[in-house]
This record gives structure tokens, sequence and C-alpha cells, in this order.
């Protein structure tokens, strides 16, 4: 009987101990969501009550937007040439290897060129502001900022957010014209497509609400990049190790956020298209 007793209250306590750790974890991301949301607040007020100072805004500027520029450049032609190879044999069993670059065209604006543009900016933009920041933090130069009577997010946050949201729409740009051009190049130079058929196909298939789409998503990347790395560099804990765990952390979070509010605006962009213009047909 005591040992039943005993067995009992030990899987009780496993119970017990369980149920607690996964209370723990609940309401720690809670706190962090609730924590990025008074963050994310807190630098929307500042950039609209007290605009940042052009030397704050040229610096991130030109780390965001120029330094990033032949990366995503790079990345648009191999996307375009990459759905030129994937694409081409299964329109050619139908016949309609004409019709690729409709394809091709309408997957980058719309989808594949926002979505990959950004994922590559959360890696090499986001993660270097989170470690920028992580390192300020943990030599304690946000902390003199404060003590100064400077405010943090007004002076390092509101300019980092800003760019992002402005300059990241731009790239984006830029990775659809050369996936475009790469996409183009491949199938007509190297598969030996039709291009009069290729450009024509391509004309009557993308919209412009397609472009504006495609934009549209990435102003929302930006912001959630820049919000979410900065949030993971101001919370960084100490030491290098700290800075190596803000740095990766505020890449996952930021893919993760990117790939939900892809879905959540694809679904609005879809009910908005359905209700001004009319379902378009088929790229076939």
């Amino acid at each position: 009987m005591n040992d039943r007793n005993q067995n009992e209250t030990t899987l009780r306590d496993k119970i017990i101990g369980q149920v607690s750790k996964m209370g723990r974890a609940i309401s720690t991301r809670v706190a962090l969501a609730g924590n990025l949301a008074v963050f994310s607040t807190s630098t929307i007020f500042w950039l609209f009550a007290k605009p940042p100072k052009k030397e704050t805004l040229i610096s991130s500027f030109f780390n965001i937007g120029v330094l990033s520029l032949p990366v995503v450049m790079l990345t648009g032609t191999f996307i375009g040439m990459v759905l030129a190879v994937q694409a081409f044999p299964q329109f050619k069993v139908i016949g309609m290897e004409t019709r690729i670059g409709a394809a091709i065209n309408l997957s980058l604006v719309k989808e594949l060129g926002p979505v990959l543009a950004a994922t590559m900016l959360a890696g090499r933009v986001g993660s270097a502001i989170a470690a920028e920041l992580g390192t300020m933090r943990v030599t304690e130069q946000i902390d003199a900022l404060s003590s100064m009577g400077v405010n943090p997010i007004h002076y390092l946050v509101a300019p980092r957010f800003f760019a992002c949201l402005i300059l990241i729409p731009g790239l984006t740009l830029f990775a659809d014209l050369m996936g475009v051009i790469g996409g183009a190049f491949f199938s007509i130079k190297l598969l030996g497509v039709d291009w009069s058929y290729y450009w024509e196909y391509s004309r009557h298939t993308v919209a412009m609400f397609d472009v504006f789409a495609g934009m549209f998503k990435s102003v929302f990347f930006g912001g959630a990049i820049a919000l979410i790395c900065c949030h993971q560099g101001f919370r960084c804990g100490a030491g290098a190790e700290g800075v190596g765990k803000a740095a990766t952390s505020s890449f996952v979070l930021s893919f993760v956020a990117i790939l939900f509010l892809d879905l959540l605006l694809d679904v609005f962009l879809d009910q908005i298209q359905t209700m001004v213009f009319g379902t378009r047909g088929s790229v076939m």
C-alpha cells in the first residue's frame, strides 16, 4: 500500500511539474508578446511625435538599403532562373511552354519576390541590427543614452524602423526586376522559348494589382523585421553568447512573422481583388 501511495505521489508530482513547466513557457511567451507590442507602440509613437534626425537616417538608409542591393538583386536573378528551370518541363509536357513567362513573372512579383527578398534581408539586415543593438546593451551604451536624457527607442530604433519600412519595398522591387530579367534570359536564350509570346502572355497575365500586392506585403515585412530585430537586440542577454542568441532568434522570429503575415495578407488581398476586379482567369 505504501509503495502504491508513493508511486501515485511521484506520478502526481511529475504531472504537476509538467503543467507548471508548460504554464511558465506560456506565460513567458505571452509576456514577450506584450513587451513587443509595447515596444512597437513606443517606436511608432516616437516616429511620428519626433521624426529621427537626418544624420541617423542617412546611416540607416545606407546600411539597410545601399549595402543590401547587390545581395537582393543577385537573389532575385537566381529566383527567376530557378523558376524557369523548374517550370519549363511541366509546361512543355502540355505544349504550353510559351506561357512560361506568365507563370514566372506572376509568381515573382506577387509571392516569391517579396517573401524571399524579405527573408534574405531578415538574415542580412535583421541579424546585423540585433547584433549591433545587443552589443550596445551588453556594453551599457543604451543605459548611457538613457542617463544622458536621450530616449534609446527614438535615437536607435525609430531610424532603423523607418528605413526598413521605406527601403525594403524598394529592394523588393529590384529583386522582382532582376528575377524577371533572369527568368526571361534563361527561358528565351537557353530554353528556346519564343520571346514575343513570352512577353505577350506576361503582359496579359501580370496586372498592376499584382505588383502593388507584392509591394504592399513588403511594407509589412519590413516593419516586422525592424521591430522584431530591434526588440531582440534591446533584450539581449549578457556576454557574447547573449548577442549571438539575439541575432539568431531575431532571424528565426522574423522568418516566422514573414510567413504568417504573408498568409494573412494573401487572404486579405485576394478578397480585395475579388471584390474590386473580379476573379482573374487562369494563367493557362
